[in-house]
Parts: C-alpha cells; structure tokens; sequence
C-alpha cells in the first residue's frame, strides 16, 4: 500500500473523534450519503492505500458525484480522517459493556465477539487501520496517545478489580487487550492466508461463527474464565 499522510500539522494532531464529530450526519440523506461516502472511501483506501486513492475513485465506487463527496468532505485528507474515526469507534464502543460491575466472561465474550463481528462485515477497515499504524501512525497518533491510553488504563483498570477480586486470572491486562485486537483483526488483515490454510475461496457466516466460538473460547480460556453459555 502507499505511504501513510505525512507532516500532521498542530490540527492534524487533534484527536481523529473531533473530525468525526465535524462529520456528524444530519438528516436520513445526509445520513445515507455520508454512509456511501465512508463504505467507497474505506474501500479505496483498503486497495489503493491513501496515494493512489482519489476523491473520483471514491465518488464513483459510492455511486455518487464527485461534486456530493466534496460537498461532505473538502478533501481527501478530510475523508481519511473521518474513515479513521468511523473505524475507531466501530471497535472501541462495545468496550462500554467492561465494567466493573459486569460477569468478566460476559462481558469479555461480548467485546470479543463485536470485534469479530467487524471483522466478518467490514474486512477492509481492519486493512486501513493497519496501513496507517505500519506507516507510522501520523493521523492518528494523538489520539493513540490521549483517547485511546486513556480508554485501555480505564479497562484495564477494571480487569485488575476482576483479578483482585478472583473474579479472572492473572494477567497483564493492557497485553490482554493487544492480544484480543490482534486475533481478531488476524481473520480481517490475513484473511488471505486464513482461507488458504482452511482451503475456503470464501469465509461463510457458518465459518465465521464457528471462528468466533474459538477465539471467545481460547482468549478467555487464558483469564482462567469459561466460555458464557449465552
């Protein structure tokens, strides 16, 4: 893929949330819009990484006038970013459900399983994301820096209250995040190689359901915890 967005201005550094609050939709065709808009542009940026895309790429895999893309976004900067905001808060929200209050395999399993879902319905966001972190995270760093830090010390802060309570086994828990987003977004990033292994042209809903019980089931297995019966 091509190189990540270089020389992030002072804005630039702005926490990627407040450019997607910027694009906040308004209205059941601005709504509509918006959502063609961020499908084509998450799917350009996937394939043709953020040099080779253009706003007319992405204008006509959404079915839309280049003129209604700029409308939305002035740039293709701007609709980057937004693309990356879309998919942070597609991964980070489930996250809500871990409190302290919650059954940590209920609410782990339910974190997990979010994740995978993403993984089956939107592939190429996985792929977007990992282009902008191997490329060095210009767009994103501060906000994995503040917004994110802040979220995982949060979490994690709970998962410590699970294990000094007995609730979970020991582990590093900000590590057992890692190892949550890394597994699940393998079957996205790696999806490749995955079916090659599996001998599959296509992943089914069936292989995905039954790859999720599994990566449910493994990742809790190493907090010492079962897998929910529902």
């Amino acid at each position: 893929m091509a190189q990540g967005v270089g020389g992030a201005s002072k804005k630039d550094q702005k926490t990627v949330r407040a450019d997607a609050s910027a694009a906040a939709p308004e209205g059941g065709i601005r709504r509509e819009n918006l959502r063609r808009i961020l499908t084509a542009a998450e799917q350009v940026f996937a394939e043709q990484g953020y040099g080779g895309a253009t706003t007319a790429a992405i204008a006509l895999r959404a079915g839309l006038p280049k003129a209604n893309v700029h409308y939305y976004f002035s740039t293709k900067h701007e609709l980057y970013r937004a693309v990356l905001a879309d998919i942070l808060k597609q991964w980070l929200d489930p996250l809500a459900h871990v409190t302290p209050d919650s059954d940590p395999a209920q609410a782990l399993a339910g974190y997990i399983r979010a994740k995978m879902r993403a993984t089956r319905d939107r592939p190429v966001v996985s792929k977007v994301f990992a282009s902008e972190i191997i490329h060095g995270a210009a767009e994103i760093e501060g906000f994995l820096t503040s917004d994110l830090k802040k979220l995982v010390d949060e979490k994690s802060a709970v998962l410590d209250g699970w294990i000094a309570e007995g609730r979970m086994a020991p582990v590093d828990t900000r590590h057992f995040f890692f190892f949550i987003w890394a597994v699940t977004q393998h079957y996205a990033d790696f999806d490749a190689q995955v079916r090659a292994v599996l001998g599959r042209k296509k992943l089914t809903r069936r292989d995905f359901d039954a790859i999720t019980v599994e990566v449910v089931r493994f990742i809790l297995r190493g907090a010492g915890l079962s897998l929910p019966t529902a």
